[in-house]
């Protein structure tokens, strides 16, 4: 089966030799959209086919109109999915192929039940589906939690990836240090996120109408991303009883994250940059900084800004980061980049929609 080309796509080799050819599953919603925008433009990558039962045949552009003018590519509903990735324009069969799964939570485990993809296909999933230890493993694949920050080393050499949540991405981002350092307890975290983060089908919460000047708390203290924050902390931490509590609320914008954690600290401010400033000194999107932080300085960015402050014994770390790109797609490229051996801000350079 053959797709139309990208417009203006051009193709460097990654290691090993050839392009990176990309199939993704469920490409009509937000994160499919954000990682198609990523991969057309990424030199590395030829996106072999766009999966799309509901808009199979229709133009990717008529689906994610800000991509008009950008590729020519239509989605489709074929099953034939290691065919595709091994006959797409750019030839040099799968040793270079990886499959992106952008399905609602529950359908990637669905997915890969039902269908027999090659294993030397590498698979990403942007669903929570393997992102807990215990649910992990599928047939012969054994995904690895994909926050690079945590676990670089073990995803340079993964063939399949659980990608991290988008609150479980920012708090963990600013918790990480801590957790390493023996230094965390009892945490306390309340966090705001866009519009883009309850998805692109309508509900009650995401008209326009609700959201507008309204914030909402939901899921209190029993957010789904609870289990995997939890886990990647004792990863790293001497204490298996950390307490999170975490209070979600839903924003008046369309996307980006902000988080405020609060732990008991006796430690001086000096020292906790410092030990922030050297944990993350190898990991390029993850930034702390010195002055007050806000979200117009990540949307549209892979990056996780972040600020210390401390008031007596108290230490809030905030964060802040793009929901659909570090949180989700751009996160997802990111551990591609990793695994086939590319520098790991390849394709993710993006300026910040400040104005």
């Amino acid at each position: 089966m053959s797709q139309s080309k990208n417009i203006n796509k051009s193709h460097s080799s990654p290691s090993g030799g050839g392009s990176i050819k990309a199939g993704i599953i469920g490409g009509a919603g937000y994160t499919g959209g954000e990682l198609i925008r990523l991969l057309i433009n990424h030199p590395n990558v030829e996106i072999a086919f766009i999966h799309s039962k509901s808009n199979a045949g229709n133009p990717v552009y008529k689906v994610h109109q800000d991509l008009i003018g950008e590729t020519g590519l239509k989605f489709t509903g074929d099953n034939n999915f290691d065919e595709m990735l091994d006959s797409s324009p750019a030839g040099g069969g799968r040793e270079g192929a990886v499959l992106f799964l952008c399905l609602g939570h529950g359908d990637s485990k669905k997915f890969l039940s039902e269908n027999e993809i090659a294993d030397n296909i590498k698979v990403i999933d942007l669903a929570n589906d393997f992102r807990l230890a215990q649910s992990s493993q599928l047939k012969a694949r054994s995904f690895i939690y994909g926050l690079p920050e945590l676990n670089k080393v073990q995803i340079q050499s993964a063939s399949s990836i659980a990608n991290p949540g988008c609150f479980a991405t920012a708090i963990q981002s600013g918790l990480l240090p801590l957790a390493k350092a023996g230094l965390l307890n009892e945490i306390y975290t309340t966090g705001i996120t866009g519009a883009t983060g309850a998805g692109q089908s309508l509900t009650s919460t995401s008209h326009f109408s609700w959201r507008a000047n309204n914030i909402q708390a939901y899921k209190t203290l029993t957010h789904q991303h609870l289990g995997e924050i939890v886990q990647s902390l004792t990863q790293l931490s001497s204490n298996s009883n950390i307490e999170l509590s975490f209070v979600p609320w839903r924003g008046d914008f369309t996307r980006g994250i902000f988080t405020s954690s609060t732990v008991p600290c006796d430690e001086s401010i000096e020292d906790l940059k410092t030990l922030y400033k050297k944990f993350y000194a190898a990991h390029p999107f993850t930034i702390v900084s010195n002055e007050a932080i806000f979200l117009k300085q990540v949307v549209n960015t892979n990056k996780c800004v972040i600020q210390l402050e401390k008031v007596g014994s108290k230490l809030v770390v905030h964060t802040a980061l793009d929901n659909l790109l570090k949180g989700a797609s751009g996160q997802a490229v990111q551990n591609m980049n990793l695994m086939f051996g590319i520098e790991e801000t390849t394709g993710l350079k993006l300026k910040a929609s400040y104005f």
